[in-house]
């Protein structure tokens, strides 16, 4: 059976449900216990919890982080949130010297099973500092899991796998998208990293692109169907580990690959597929890859240039028509 609900709920309902599953488990943040958290994804979960287990933080990012690493060493599992991923650069190393080492420099004797959530990307007018994606940053760095979120579905199941993991993971979300309504199965369910989804089957032409972006890829995958193209969309899920297999696989049948990304081009995750896919399926490839991405700006604040800074749909059909030689 499932239900409609929001993603902020199903957020909710994978930290409490492994909260009731494993007493180690425990969220902190700023504003998660009092608040309900400061996009409401805690709701809750306080009254349930106690504020020993749901505990609010002053804001101090590297502090916080720092000492969910420790106590991930000694046998808890946090779930850390950050208001934004902006925030995480203040505990980045935390999170890339401490998190993502200790394992290999402790020759396997310590793991880290620690979760880092929080939104990423832009949400409107929030300026050059509050608009910044960090997925490809994070991924660089061998020792992390890095899934990015694009519905209420698979936020769940994501998250619920990323707190049983042993291995430091990064969930990230969308400011944007916690008031997004979809269907989520009552009964449990967990959703593997480094699994990608293809969201819609098609012949002509496949699109690759993951986290809320992805929303624009449908809506011009929808507006090129009423032209007789056929697109193929595969939602990534994760970017460490990436799903490499579905990727090629898909341009071994429609023979052209455009990738949408949130991110600016240089060292992006479209930088990282694309090399790989021309490595494995060059062959098969009747047109140049086609990448689209951010501006390589700093985002603006002005409501024209939040536009022209992030990929809309007609980027994305113009980029399919271009890869058909149409």
């Amino acid at each position: 059976m499932s239900r409609i609900i929001q993603f902020r709920e199903a957020v909710a309902e994978a930290m409490s449900e492994e909260m009731r599953r494993d007493e180690n488990v425990y969220l902190m943040g700023e504003e998660v216990a009092e608040y309900n958290g400061a996009y409401k994804a805690s709701k809750g979960m306080l009254d349930e919890f106690g504020p020993k287990r749901v505990i609010d933080t002053p804001i101090a990012e590297l502090g916080f982080s720092g000492i969910g690493v420790g106590s991930a060493m000694n046998g808890l599992r946090p779930i850390v949130e950050f208001m934004t991923f902006n925030f995480s650069l203040v505990a980045i190393d935390q999170i890339i010297s401490n998190a993502a080492k200790m394992h290999q420099m402790s020759g396997g004797q310590l793991t880290v099973p620690i979760v880092f959530r929080g939104p990423t990307g832009s949400a409107g007018q929030l300026g050059a500092t509050h608009s910044q994606s960090f997925e490809s940053w994070f991924a660089n760095c061998p020792g992390l899991k890095v899934a990015v979120a694009s519905t209420p579905y698979n936020v769940k199941g994501l998250l619920k796998t990323a707190i049983r993991d042993n291995d430091p993971v990064l969930i990230m979300e969308s400011e944007q998208m916690y008031g997004d309504k979809g269907e989520v199965p009552e009964e449990e369910y967990l959703i593997p990293l480094g699994q990608a989804h293809i969201d819609r089957e098609g012949s002509d032409v496949t699109i690759v692109s993951f986290g809320k972006i992805i929303k624009v890829v449908h809506a011009a995958a929808e507006e090129l169907a009423k032209e007789g193209i056929s697109c193929e969309v595969i939602d990534l899920l994760s970017v460490r580990p990436i799903d490499y297999d579905t990727v090629i696989n898909s341009v071994k049948k429609t023979n052209r690959m455009v990738f949408v990304e949130e991110a600016w081009p240089l060292g992006s995750i479209a930088t990282e597929l694309t090399y790989v896919v021309q490595r494995e399926a060059f062959d098969y490839l009747d047109a140049p890859i086609r990448r689209i991405t951010t501006a390589d700006t700093p985002m603006a604040y002005a409501p024209t240039l939040v536009e022209a800074f992030l990929p809309q749909i007609k980027d994305v059909m113009d980029a399919v028509k271009g890869v058909l030689y149409k």
